[in-house]
């Protein structure tokens, strides 16, 4: 009896190492694109002042990263958390509700709160809530954004009154059209793509880095999420962070989705410093 269960045993971890790694859902690589573990990203994370984790705003593995990452941080750092998901104007609605001065339903009728908040993001508002945690709304409102796309660029914000002017980086904000990231946009967007809309980005990038530096304090780490592609290749926010202050450590991840992910496809190398590789064909939170 005890030598048929052991052959089961042995039998069993044989098939999770034949075929489990084709099914996995994820693979985690450093900027080179070898793969690594998930320990080497925690002792990275841990000696860095800000970890910008780049998401796809659909892609459950990130968000599940995100919380993971929180928690490991968390036991062993200060930790300061901050999103693009809330915006300046939102600071005093989101202090209510981590303090307990408000609850969720009150929360959402005074928020403009993702449609994917509930799933994605409440659980890291909720642990920075539990465990006394500043978090902080880094974005531009998006009404501002929108004046920068559609109302004549930078110009539109010089006419914002002192108190909205709280609520963006400080003007005038620098701008270099040449960063591969903003001519991208251009060329993605195609007829579309204007230079106003390439400046509403970095408008956002810009204000993301202040509300970051503005809260971030000696001894903390500043965990920051975002959508990808305002910090992947160093870019975006982090150009503007290293611009405003270069002695802080940075560190980035980055999320991305391959067919094949035994392999970082080489488009992928460089986007971050650790890149989350999930399949293609994982569910979506939306």
């Amino acid at each position: 009896m005890l030598y048929n269960l052991l052959m089961l045993l042995v039998i069993s971890c044989f098939s999770i190492d034949a075929y489990g790694h084709d099914k996995a859902a994820f693979v985690l690589y450093d900027k080179a694109g070898r793969e690594v573990s998930y320990h080497k990203l925690l002792k990275k994370a841990k000696k860095s002042d800000v970890v910008l984790f780049g998401e796809l705003h659909d892609n459950p593995i990130a968000h599940w990263l995100q919380l993971e990452l929180t928690r490991d941080l968390h036991k062993r750092k200060k930790l300061i958390m901050g999103a693009e998901m809330f915006e300046a104007d939102n600071q005093k609605a989101l202090d209510d509700y981590l303090s307990g001065l408000i609850d969720y339903s009150r929360l959402n009728s005074l928020v403009s709160l993702w449609s994917n908040n509930k799933t994605d993001y409440a659980p890291l508002v909720d642990f920075a809530r539990d465990h006394r945690i500043r978090f902080i709304g880094t974005n531009i409102p998006k009404r501002f954004a929108r004046l920068v796309h559609k109302n004549g660029g930078f110009a539109a914000l010089e006419k914002l009154g002192d108190e909205e002017k709280k609520w963006i980086a400080p003007l005038p904000v620098h701008f270099d059209p040449e960063l591969p990231g903003y001519r991208n946009i251009l060329t993605m967007m195609g007829e579309h793509g204007t230079p106003e809309l390439v400046k509403a980005q970095a408008i956002k990038d810009a204000t993301m880095a202040h509300f970051i530096l503005l809260n971030h304090r000696p001894g903390h780490i500043f965990l920051h999420f975002n959508g990808a592609y305002h910090s992947d290749f160093h870019e975006g926010i982090v150009f503007y962070l290293r611009r405003e202050n270069d002695s802080l450590r940075y560190l980035t991840i980055t999320t991305v989705e391959q067919q094949d992910i035994r392999h970082l496809e080489v488009q992928h190398r460089g986007r971050a410093d650790f890149i989350i590789c999930v399949d293609s064909d994982m569910t979506k939170t939306y």
